[in-house]
């Protein structure tokens, strides 16, 4: 199994800017993909990017693309989020998750974090 446990959330305003990781824990982090999703209240969980593990290969949905970067770094097991120029639609809970292959889709990933707040203010 792996273990996520995300961190960085909190309050910013809009065109600010944020930085979450997701240390991992437990199976080889190395040869797994990784990706952060989103969800905000009463919407379904979201795709915002993923990275696979070698070559780095990354994806990014059409609403963060240019303003959010995604990266790992192996040899701490976690992987980041840098995220840019923050809009209040941006507003969500924010999960990171590892899967076997480079996807957009939630249910190819096998394991999740338990979520961080990100809240941006207008």
């Amino acid at each position: 199994q792996v273990q996520l446990v995300e961190s960085g959330g909190g309050l910013v305003q809009a065109g600010g800017s944020l930085r979450l990781s997701c240390a991992a824990s437990g199976r080889t982090f190395s040869r797994t993909a990784m990706g952060w999703f989103r969800q905000a209240p009463g919407k379904e969980r979201q795709f915002v990017a993923a990275i696979s593990w070698s070559p780095y290969r990354t994806i990014y949905a059409d609403s963060v693309k240019g303003r959010f970067t995604i990266s790992r770094d192996n040899g701490k097991n976690s992987v980041y989020l840098q995220m840019n120029s923050l809009k209040p639609e941006d507003t969500a809970v924010y999960y990171c998750a590892s899967g076997p292959q480079l996807r957009v889709g939630a249910p190819s990933y096998d394991y999740w974090g338990q979520g961080t707040q990100v809240t941006v203010s207008a």
